[in-house]
C-alpha cells in the first residue's frame, strides 16, 4: 500500500518513473483525472489541443464504449486506435469559439510514462474572446473523475476544473 501512495504522489508531482507500473486493482485506485491543454497560436493561427489521460483509465474506457480490445501500449492496428481515439475524444470534448462550435482535427497520439496524450487541433482561428467547453471524458467510466483543463490566449493562461458530473467551463480573455 505504501507503495502505491508513493506512485501517485509522483504522478501528482509529475515525476513518475517509466519503470513503475500499476497493478493496483480498481477499488486501490486513490484518483481518475485527465488534463486537456488548449493553447491558440497566434503564428499558425490554429487551437492545439492535447489530452492527457491515464493509460489505464482510458483503455478501460474505450474497452466499455466500443465493445473491443484495446491496447494503447502496444497497439496491434495503430490506424484502428487512431480511429477510436479520435471518435472518443470528440464526442466528449466539444469548443465553441466565440459562440461557434469548432471541428476538432485528430493529429495523433503517443504514450508518456503512465499516460497517453491524444492531439488534436482547429485550423484557421482568430484570437477567441469566449470560450465555452463540455468535458465530459471518462465520465461514462468513473463517476470520480476530474477533468482539469488550461487554456492558453495571447500568453495569457487560465484553468479550471470540472468534477464528475459537472461539463462546462468558460474562459474569457
Amino acid at each position: 500500500m505504501a507503495t502505491l501512495l508513493f506512485k501517485w504522489l509522483f504522478v501528482i508531482a509529475g515525476f513518475l518513473p517509466g519503470t513503475v507500473e500499476s497493478t493496483a486493482p480498481d477499488f486501490m485506485h486513490p484518483f481518475f483525472v485527465s488534463v486537456t491543454e488548449l493553447n491558440h497560436n497566434a503564428a499558425d493561427k490554429n487551437l492545439e489541443i492535447s489530452c492527457r489521460i491515464f493509460t489505464e483509465d482510458f483503455e478501460t474506457t474505450l474497452v466499455k464504449a466500443y465493445h473491443t480490445k484495446v491496447d494503447l501500449v502496444k497497439p496491434a492496428n495503430k490506424e484502428a486506435i487512431d480511429k477510436i481515439i479520435a471518435d472518443y475524444i470528440k464526442k466528449h470534448i466539444q469548443v465553441k469559439l466565440d459562440g461557434k462550435i469548432v471541428t476538432l482535427e485528430y493529429v495523433g497520439f503517443e504514450r508518456e510514462q503512465e499516460s497517453v496524450w491524444s492531439y488534436f487541433q482547429v485550423s484557421n482561428t482568430s484570437a477567441p474572446h469566449k470560450i465555452e467547453i463540455t468535458n465530459n471524458i471518462l465520465y461514462d467510466a468513473f463517476n470520480q473523475q476530474i477533468n482539469i483543463m488550461h487554456m492558453s490566449v495571447n500568453g495569457v493562461r487560465k484553468s479550471t476544473r470540472l468534477s464528475y458530473p459537472e461539463v462546462n467551463a468558460k474562459f474569457e480573455f
